[in-house]
């Protein structure tokens, strides 16, 4: 049987109200006493039961975390960052896959709601009705992390998605560039799919280049994917001098494609990603890259979760971190 607070209280000659104040860290406890029942903690093995506490408290100290897939090295950053937070908050955390599927992603809302978490921390691509009416029709608090819904019902932390593409896709056209070819991001994706590409269209726009379907690419966000739209760019009569990619993965793809076909990065096709990832630094010739700040994105999001479970004032429930682009040898260094 396990041990209880009772057995406890037993062995170190107190009340039971007495173990629990020392528990809890209520400073109103004599020293010899308390050192009497941590003594008996730890004779006996005793671990406070966090249900009993909770059912007590109305708190679990739990926040609920979902992401599309713990083994990217995208979103193990944000897990990072949610992680070091929660631990200064005295939070903990469960962390589940969702395989960003629909069905799955809403069981684990249901679940987690179910396990009484005091908050959610939601990732995924897409913010569809469905995850809308679950995420508000409970008074649980839910933060969007690098993610955010079309109206901005809900809080969310991500950065510029529109922006960041424009700023990509300008940099290269003022390096003389106009036949630039973009992988995109799944367009299901209103984010880093849809808004990427409409960056980037754009800027083409601003600048007085015609858009040419040829050089865009609909990409699944895998480095095959790159890869394979890089080489067919390449067999185009006019191929791309450069190419934007939506995320890094997909840019390490296209550089290993141009490298393939005998042509050389940056010399002749400059490359752009998107992320910061850290194969950035890994592949050569390391890659020029969109910082989208992944760590920043999961602190911020999970102190912002604690503002609204502690009930704390909130000045804006829609925050756009800062990004910038971060330059490396896949672009010509007398250029950056």
């Amino acid at each position: 049987m396990p041990v209880t607070i009772y057995d406890v209280a037993r062995e170190a000659g107190v009340s039971m109200a007495t173990v629990s104040r020392v528990v809890n860290g209520n400073p109103n406890v004599k020293p010899m006493t308390r050192k009497k029942v941590l003594g008996a903690i730890e004779r006996l093995g005793y671990r406070p039961n966090a249900v009993a506490r909770g059912l007590a408290s109305k708190k679990t100290t739990t926040v609920g975390v979902i992401i599309p897939d713990i083994s990217s090295l995208f979103f193990s950053e944000l897990a990072r960052g949610i992680e070091d937070i929660a631990t200064m908050y005295k939070y903990n955390i469960i962390l589940c896959n969702s395989d960003q599927r629909l069905e799955k992603e809403l069981q684990l809302i249901n679940t987690l709601l179910e396990k009484q978490v005091d908050g959610l921390l939601f990732m995924g691509a897409e913010i569809k009705e469905d995850h809308l009416q679950a995420l508000t029709s409970t008074q649980v608090p839910t933060v969007l992390a690098a993610t955010r819904d079309a109206d901005n019902k809900l809080p969310s932390v991500t950065i510029d998605h529109y922006q960041a593409a424009y700023d990509a896709t300008e940099a290269l056209i003022q390096r003389g560039h106009k036949r630039i070819g973009m992988i995109t991001g799944p367009m299901s994706d209103p984010l880093g799919g849809l808004m990427r590409f409409e960056g980037y269209k754009q800027a083409l726009k601003d600048a007085g280049i015609s858009l040419d379907e040829a050089l865009v690419a609909g990409g699944n966000l895998f480095y095959e994917s790159g890869l394979s739209h890089t080489k067919e760019f390449l067999q185009l009569k006019e191929p791309p001098t450069a190419i934007f990619a939506a995320n890094d993965e997909m840019a390490i793809g296209a550089i290993h494609a141009v490298q393939d076909s005998g042509l050389h990065v940056p010399n002749d096709v400059e490359v752009i990603g998107h992320d910061n990832i850290r194969l950035t630094e890994m592949v050569r010739p390391r890659l020029t890259s969109v910082v989208q700040p992944m760590y920043d994105i999961g602190a911020v999001a999970m102190r912002l979760l604690t503002k609204y479970m502690n009930n704390e004032h909130v000045e804006e429930h829609v925050v756009l971190l800062p990004h910038r682009i971060e330059y490396r040898e896949s672009t010509k260094p007398d250029q950056a």
